[in-house]
C-alpha cells in the first residue's frame, strides 16, 4: 500500500534528483543542468574573475531570524561584492549545498529563489553547482565576474597616499542588526528597526558601483566584510599607506544612535567594528564616483586612524 506523500517533505523524504529539480525550477538558466555549465566568450580585452564564500549554519545565518529566501540574498550579496571589489561585473554563480537529511525542501526552494532574485538584479544566472548530505547546513557559492578592458583590476595592493577614501553602501547597519536579533529575535525587533534587520539578513548593494569605481580611476577597493577598521587595516598594509577616516563623514546615524540608546550599545562598536555590511571601499585620487561618499583619506605612514587618533574600537569578523 502506497504511503501519503509528507505534506512538508524534507530533503531526506525527496532525494537528491528532487532536490536539484526544487533548485532549477525556482532559479532557472539555459546553461545549468548538464555535466557542467559552458559560459559565452568575454568581451575582447577581458578577463574573468571568480571568488567563492560559504555560510555556515548557527555562524553566519540563523534559520530563526532568517526567511530562506534571505540566506539565498546573503549568500549572493557576499560574493557579488567580491567580484564587485575588484571592478568587475559578476556574470554568474554556482551552488553548493550540504543539506541534513531532515532539511525541509521548502527551505531550498526558498534559498534558491532568493538566489535567483539577486544574480537577475545583476543580469546574472545561478549556472550550476552540488548537494551533499552533511551533519550541517553548509551553503558555497562560487561567483564568476568579468573584467573588461585594459584597465589595472582594483587590488588591494594600489592605494597611493593623497588619494580619496570613498565608500558606497552603510557603515554599522547589518552588525546592529544582528545585536538587536540576539536580544529580541526576529518578531521581537521594534519595528522601527526593520531596517537593520533586512540589512544583517539580506544585505544589498547597487549593482555596478565597483565597475563605475575603476573606469572613473578609482586604484584599489575591498568590501566591508570583517568591519571598517580591518578592512580598512587591510588595505593600509598591503599597501604601504595610513588611511585617516573622518569622523564626522562615518558617524552613526539617527537610527544607529537610537538602536545602541535601545540596547545600552556604544553604536560606534558597529560603525567601526561590524562587518557583512558589505559596502565597497575604494580610493582614487578624483571625486566621489557615483553612488559614493567621502569618508577620509590615504596618507603616508601606516595603520587606521580617526581624526588623527587610534579607533576607539578595532575588532571584526574572524573565522578562528
Amino acid at each position: 500500500m502506497n504511503q501519503p506523500a509528507p505534506a512538508h517533505p524534507t530533503v531526506g523524504d525527496v532525494g537528491e534528483h528532487a532536490v536539484i529539480r526544487e533548485i532549477t525550477s525556482a532559479a532557472p538558466s539555459s546553461r545549468n543542468g548538464d555535466d557542467a555549465a559552458v559560459l559565452l566568450p568575454s568581451a575582447p580585452n577581458s578577463r574573468v574573475v571568480a571568488t567563492t564564500d560559504m555560510l555556515v549554519e548557527g555562524r553566519h545565518f540563523n534559520r530563526a531570524w532568517s526567511t530562506p529566501e534571505e540566506v539565498g540574498i546573503k549568500a549572493v550579496t557576499a560574493n557579488f561584492a567580491d567580484i564587485e571589489a575588484m571592478g568587475a561585473r559578476p556574470i554568474s554563480a554556482l551552488l553548493g549545498l550540504s543539506l541534513p537529511a531532515d532539511t525541509p525542501l521548502s527551505f531550498v526552494r526558498g534559498l534558491a529563489a532568493g538566489i535567483h532574485e539577486q544574480v537577475q538584479k545583476y543580469s546574472a544566472e545561478l549556472i550550476g553547482g552540488d548537494i551533499t548530505g552533511g551533519s550541517s547546513l553548509v551553503i558555497s557559492v562560487t561567483a564568476i565576474g568579468s573584467l573588461g578592458g585594459n584597465l589595472p583590476e582594483l587590488s588591494l595592493h594600489r592605494a597611493k597616499p593623497g588619494q580619496r577614501l570613498v565608500v558606497h553602501g552603510r557603515l554599522g547597519y547589518s552588525a546592529a542588526g544582528l545585536a538587536l536579533l540576539k536580544r529580541y529575535g526576529r518578531d521581537g525587533v521594534p519595528h522601527r528597526f526593520a531596517e537593520l534587520v533586512s540589512a544583517h539578513c539580506a544585505p544589498q548593494l547597487t549593482p555596478g558601483r565597483g565597475v563605475i569605481a575603476r573606469a572613473t580611476g578609482a586604484t584599489c577597493m575591498t568590501d566591508n566584510s570583517d568591519g571598517l577598521v580591518v578592512d580598512l587595516s587591510t588595505i593600509a598594509r598591503r599597501s604601504s599607506v595610513g588611511i585617516d577616516v573622518s569622523a564626522e563623514a562615518i558617524a552613526p546615524d539617527s537610527l544607529l544612535v537610537d538602536a545602541g540608546r535601545e540596547l545600552g550599545v556604544d553604536p560606534w562598536q558597529w560603525v567601526l567594528g561590524g562587518g557583512e555590511d558589505h559596502s565597497l571601499l575604494a580610493t582614487t585620487v578624483h571625486d566621489a564616483p557615483s553612488g559614493f561618499r567621502t569618508i577620509g583619506r590615504t596618507v603616508r605612514g601606516s595603520g587606521v586612524t580617526i581624526d588623527g587618533a587610534a579607533p576607539s574600537y578595532n575588532s571584526g569578523w574572524v573565522s578562528f
